[in-house]
């Protein structure tokens, strides 16, 4: 997409998760395309007009990319918004749940227009994202810091699974109070710099594993409730809580 033009739209339904805007197509076409970025789990497409095209997948949603001249095989009833580009390609929006989200924003839109991206915390594998910002999102927080890593506002894009797994690596539980990891001053601990670093090495090694098959085999305490902890010399055993709704898994002998 990015450096082409749009020159359709093509919309198969009035909405996804919630309506299209009534102008969502004509602020589109005819526009070009300057760059494809990614915020947390939006996409931004930034177009010459000065708007923003926000794209969420949602728990279903998949693009479809087929090049200059191409047949479209995989057409089905689930592609519900169609790209048609300057460059002869065409780019397909698949999503049977209908749970993503599509919206055209502008600069002086509100900062939650496109739900909440201007919010978002900083990227976790960015270098913006260190101890000492941690320590100043969590200061005086008194839920629960496995809680705390799952607020958007916090960190942007850190999961349910790799929440569990990044305190797991640095010896932190998931049930301490977040404000623990920063001084009175909201400055940073030595646990907030092991939290940093391990969010890090968890996120990186999951890049590296994501052509694999995912399965619980290759996590260090997700979904291994009651297995003996991998840490030498722990003998500890692997606990579930329920946490904010969701499974935390963690050894509750080394995780303090």
């Amino acid at each position: 997409m990015r450096h082409a033009s749009v020159t359709r739209v093509l919309l198969r339904r009035a909405g996804l998760r919630r309506p299209f805007p009534p102008d969502f197509a004509s602020r589109i076409e005819g526009r070009g395309i300057r760059a494809v970025e990614r915020r947390g789990k939006y996409l931004l497409v930034a177009l010459s007009s000065g708007d923003t095209l926000v794209m969420h997948l949602g728990m279903s949603g998949s693009f479809r990319v087929l090049p200059r001249g191409g047949h479209d095989d995989a057409a089905d009833k689930h592609d519900h918004v169609v790209f048609e580009l300057s460059n002869g390609a065409i780019v397909t929006f698949n999503d049977p749940r209908r749970f993503g989200v599509m919206d055209v924003i502008g600069t002086s839109d509100a900062p939650d227009a496109a739900g909440g991206v201007a919010a978002l915390g900083p990227e976790p594998l960015s270098r913006a994202f260190d101890a000492a910002a941690l320590a100043r999102a969590c200061t005086g927080k008194r839920v629960a810091l496995k809680v705390a890593l799952l607020d958007q506002r916090i960190v942007a894009g850190v999961g349910n699974i790799y929440a569990s797994e990044a305190l797991y690596r640095a010896r932190l539980s998931p049930r301490r109070r977040a404000s623990t990891i920063a001084t009175a001053a909201g400055k940073p601990t030595p646990a907030a710099a092991g939290l940093v670093a391990a969010i890090k090495e968890t996120l990186r090694d999951a890049i590296a594993q994501q052509a694999r098959p995912s399965h619980s085999g290759r996590f260090l305490v997700y979904e291994r409730e009651g297995e003996r902890c991998h840490r030498r010399g722990c003998g500890g055993k692997v606990r579930r809580v329920t946490q904010a709704g969701r499974s935390t898994y963690y050894c509750p002998r080394c995780q303090r």
